[in-house]
């Protein structure tokens, strides 16, 4: 089924436009979609000349037609709009009210014109549609509409390739090769018949228009003929816009997307200029009494009551419309003067005219510099909101040009507003102030973005150095400021680029961003020369709690036991190189990369000088200490001088040699309570002494044998006791335990050894040693002497004897 034509009346009878008809018709059409690809043909011709007719067969399209049997009369008002069927691209068709119709009159001619002139202001293609026999009339063919077209075009719109198509109807048997250049000629005499501006006095036809001329037969009379020649040239229409085509090189040519808004603004602009052709104002001549009636007029306008309550008005507030109605005010005044003052001499009328113009202005102005006054307060104020709404949107400089431009724009609207038609007065004087007030404004926002940008970096970067700054300080060793700068490279880097890319939206000048920038990477600095000085004016506390770390705790961090095996000297040393090596990094700020002998010279001085071969006078005489300033290191970067260092190293050796001393008592008794065998000595005189009665025991082996068992006695009785644990708690402590322990263990091997002798042996025991039983016995005898069992009171000893 084929689709219905869409259409639409874009300017009703009266010259009222329909908005929202276009609207809703350009959504149907999917006009926005087509970019630039699209194309307007407009028809304009007499009443009744079968223009709708033309189209609805050229384009497919259901404009209503004239019904030939109901006589000749109106059958379009105003301008409808249509959409061609089947045409590439998307073409927009208007067919415009009738010229020469006797339902406006003769006299009633404007809405022709201002429909012709928007036809001509929107179309790519203009559609003439003329009768053959007009040809060479000077009264027809349109020409007089076509010639106040032309000059008022001209005025209006900058200049615009149109195609303008004359069709011909009902053609004759004249050839159209004869008719054309009749036609062309007409239309050049027209056109250079045109008064134009000095920028378009050599301006040729064809730089508005591209004329082309078709021939068509009778539809009434030949309507099939009619037909195939409209079916061909329909073919003209297909890709209009393409090169070689119809509008192939049309210019200025309006996205769709703002064709409704175009049209609307030409229509608007078409309709100010109701009567095109200016009337010439005819005056005579002023008598003596032109002076008379000037100042009667002067009277009437200051106790005027319309005038005296806007010029009450604009002394509080600013007033719309100011200018139009002073205008009105103005312009009656004068115009009531010129209505008496019509009969007079010219010159002298004219005269005492000005005289009364300019007394007239005289007594407006002060009420116009009032306006003004308001208009810009008004202006500033709306500024400032709107700025600081716009910047929650856009970038800062962006938002700053927009705005600047938007309120200069409205503000120059308010005084156009304000202006009065009869006198040029120049407002750029508040118009420049206001353009101050506005810059004023920028920059004093401006620096307070800025400074709250800065301030919310800075405050970053201070949270992102100051504790790992103060956590490297603390731990205080060799990479100890490489890492630092690396941190602070890394972190003042990130920052700058942040800052950067945030103050990129208000286009700052080089030498500020640069000084915003660098202010930035002082601050970074800053934060780790305030945490190096707060560190070190900790450094006493931090070197204490450092050696006591490492003296009091081993390498698993766990407390030490100082059981006599540790070598506190060499702990001692280490401890103390350690907080040396505290004392070294905290002693200058090594932000940037100079070398120093700093460790150096705290060494040869604290560490080394302290060696009991480090004996020469000549060292001991020159004190590297025995200075304010460190070698190589700018008095600014100085935190611990050698003085003071010499001076903390000492308070720390003072309040340290206490816990040195305890470590050494502790071991000291330790040892002492370890060492429970006599000397060395004491046992090389009993081996001398008891030589004799040694080689008793081997000549007798009864005693060997009584020795032996008395061994394992004391064997079970030293296992049971535990008296190797005993004596490391000290002598006395040992011998009261041991004496109330002594009884109960001797009782309990004892029983043991009865109820080990009391068990019967087990049966299969007693098989298997049956048949060997001499070689038993044997075995007994030189089996061990002894042997463990266990209790709950630990390991206990039974001879194999009493079992």
């Amino acid at each position: 089924m084929e689709e219905p034509c869409l259409s639409t009346q874009l300017i009703d009878g009266d010259g009222v436009f329909n908005v929202s008809g276009l609207e809703s018709f350009l959504k149907e059409v999917k006009l926005a979609e087509c970019g630039l690809s699209y194309a307007v043909v407009s028809i304009m011709g007499p009443q009744s000349s079968g223009k709708s007719t033309l189209l609805n067969h050229l384009f497919r399209t259901n404009f209503r037609e004239m019904d030939a049997f109901r006589g000749r009369s109106q059958t379009t008002k105003g301008i409808w709009m249509a959409h061609a069927k089947n045409i590439e691209p998307c073409t927009l068709v208007m067919d415009l009210e009738g010229t020469d119709g006797r339902e406006r009159g003769e006299d009633d001619t404007a809405f022709e014109k201002q429909s012709a002139l928007f036809a001509l202001a929107v179309s790519d293609i203009v559609l003439i549609n003329m009768w053959c026999h007009d040809i060479g009339r000077e009264q027809a063919a349109n020409k007089p509409l076509l010639k106040t077209v032309f000059q008022v075009m001209m005025r209006l719109f900058s200049p615009r390739k149109t195609t303008m198509l004359f069709v011909i109807r009902d053609k004759s048997k004249t050839p159209l090769e004869n008719l054309e250049p009749i036609l062309r000629e007409d239309i050049q005499k027209i056109w250079d018949g045109v008064p134009k501006p000095h920028a378009h006095k050599e301006t040729p036809l064809s730089d508005f228009f591209n004329v082309q001329v078709v021939a068509l037969n009778s539809y009434e009379e030949k309507e099939e003929l009619f037909k195939e020649q409209v079916s061909s040239l329909r073919d003209r229409f297909q890709h209009s816009i393409a090169p070689g085509g119809l509008a192939g090189d049309r210019r200025g040519v309006v996205p769709a997307s703002g064709f409704s808004f175009s049209s609307q603004h030409f229509w608007k602009v078409i309709k100010e200029n109701k009567d095109l052709d200016l009337p010439a104002h005819k005056v005579m001549v002023a008598t003596v009494r032109c002076e008379e009636i000037g100042n009667e007029k002067l009277a009437s306008f200051t106790a005027d009551e319309e005038w005296q309550k806007f010029e009450e008005a604009v002394q509080s507030d600013y007033v719309p419309g100011f200018g139009k109605h002073i205008s009105s005010l103005l312009d009656k005044c004068l115009s009531e003067y010129d209505m008496e003052a019509i009969y007079f001499d010219e010159g002298v009328r004219t005269s005492k005219r000005q005289q009364l113009e300019s007394k007239l202005l005289q007594l407006v102005n002060p009420a116009y510099q009032s306006l003004l006054g308001h208009l810009r307060a008004r202006t500033l104020e709306a500024f400032k909101d709107s700025f600081e709404k716009a910047l929650e949107k856009d970038g800062f400089a962006v938002a700053a040009r927009h705005s600047v431009r938007i309120f200069l724009e409205k503000f120059d609207k308010g005084s156009e507003d304000a202006t009065i038609e009869q006198v040029n007065w120049d407002s750029s004087k508040v118009r420049d102030k206001l353009k101050r007030d506005i810059e004023a404004h920028v920059v004093s926002v401006r620096a307070a973005k800025l400074s709250e940008l800065c301030a919310g970096y800075e405050g970053k970067l201070t949270k992102a150095l100051a504790e790992p700054v103060e956590a490297l300080l603390d731990s205080a060793s060799e990479e100890t400021w490489p890492a630092i700068r690396k941190l602070l490279q890394r972190e003042t880097k990130a920052a700058v680029s942040g800052l950067e890319s945030a103050i990129s939206t208000f286009e700052l000048d080089e030498a500020t961003e640069k000084e915003l920038l660098s202010r930035l990477e002082n601050h970074g600095r800053g934060v780790v020369e305030s945490k190096a000085k707060e560190e070190a004016a900790r450094v006493l506390i931090r070197m204490k709690d450092r050696f006591s770390m490492l003296f009091s705790r081993d390498a698993d961090s766990m407390p030490r036991v100082w059981t006599g095996k540790e070598d506190i000297k060499a702990i001692t040393k280490t401890a103390r190189s350690a907080s040396m090596k505290l004392l070294s990094t905290m002693a200058a700020i090594r932000l940037d990369e100079d070398g120093d002998n700093i460790d150096n010279t705290l060494s040869l001085a604290l560490v080394d000088a302290a060696r009991p071969g480090t004996t020469d006078r000549s060292i001991q005489s020159l004190d590297p200490l025995a200075s304010s300033s460190w070698e190589r290191v700018p008095e600014e970067r100085t935190l611990i001088s050698p003085v003071q260092c010499k001076s903390l190293w000492r308070q720390f050796k003072a309040e340290t040699e206490y816990t040195v001393t305890q470590a050494i008592a502790a071991q000291e008794a330790n040892k002492r309570n370890n060492n429970w065998l006599p000397p060395p000595w004491a046992l090389a005189a009993m081996a001398v002494l008891g030589f004799n009665e040694f080689m008793t025991l081997l000549r007798n082996p009864f005693y060997l044998a009584v020795m032996f068992v008395i061994f394992l006695v004391g064997k079970a009785l030293w296992v049971q006791l535990d008296i190797a644990n005993e004596f490391r708690n000290g002598f006395l402590p040992a011998l009261l335990s041991l004496s109330t322990k002594f009884v109960p263990t001797i009782m309990n091997i004892l029983k043991r050894l009865a109820d080990a002798g009391a068990e019967p042996p087990a049966p299969q025991r007693e098989m298997e040693l049956q048949p060997t039983r001499n070689s038993s016995n044997s075995n007994v005898t030189s089996a061990g002497s002894s042997s463990i069992t266990s209790s709950e009171n630990g390991p206990e000893y039974s001879s194999p004897i009493a079992q």
